[in-house]
């Protein structure tokens, strides 16, 4: 079985952390793995993507349009900006919390990220909304968004490891002083539907 997936949002949501550890979990698994990020301005709130392949005899880390078996995406315009690397029976899991594009901060534009859920709705058949910000405020970080979509996926059985190895993954990936916090988010099960 091989499998593609596209990681996606902006600069600080820990997406390279998520792709470390997807790729840990599936090297375990004995799957051959791939990846390659591209980190734009992260520091800055700019895109970030990372396209992570394992399987059987994976010759490149890149995917082309409609290939994407699953996408993580942790802010709305990025799901959509995305959408055409998924693939036609592809998932999307979607943080409903929109972050303000730095081009449009510097416009004075609004967005809200409704615009973007309702295309997202009636453009993927198989679409999980994950209210990040509830989860984070509940949890008491806003900084553990990565590990709650992470586990949102394993949950609904989009990877193919456990919650209890995505945790092993974890703890060998952050500071000991994050485990617990993140092993919390990682466990959280709330997603809208």
């Amino acid at each position: 079985m091989n499998q593609n997936l596209l990681l996606c949002g902006v600069g600080g949501q820990g997406i390279v952390l998520v792709s470390k550890l997807v790729a840990s979990c599936a090297m375990q698994k004995g799957y051959d793995v791939m990846s390659a990020e591209t980190i734009g301005m992260a520091q800055k709130g700019g895109s970030v993507f990372s396209f992570l392949r394992f399987g059987e005899e994976i010759a490149s880390p890149m995917f082309g349009r409609g290939q994407a078996d699953l996408m993580i995406a942790f802010e709305p315009a990025e799901a959509v900006r995305m959408l055409p690397y998924l693939k036609k029976d592809g998932c999307i899991i979607v943080n409903t919390k929109p972050v303000m594009p730095v081009t449009a901060v510097l416009k004075a534009s609004a967005y809200q990220g409704t615009e973007m859920l309702a295309y997202l709705k009636q453009n993927v058949s198989r679409l999980i909304l994950v209210n990040g910000e509830k989860a984070c405020h509940e949890i008491g970080s806003p900084r553990v968004l990565n590990m709650i979509m992470l586990g949102t996926a394993v949950r609904h059985g989009l990877l193919p490891f456990s919650v209890s190895e995505a945790e092993t993954a974890m703890r060998q990936n952050v500071r000991p002083q994050f485990a617990e916090l993140n092993q919390k988010a990682l466990a959280y099960a709330e997603s809208e539907k």
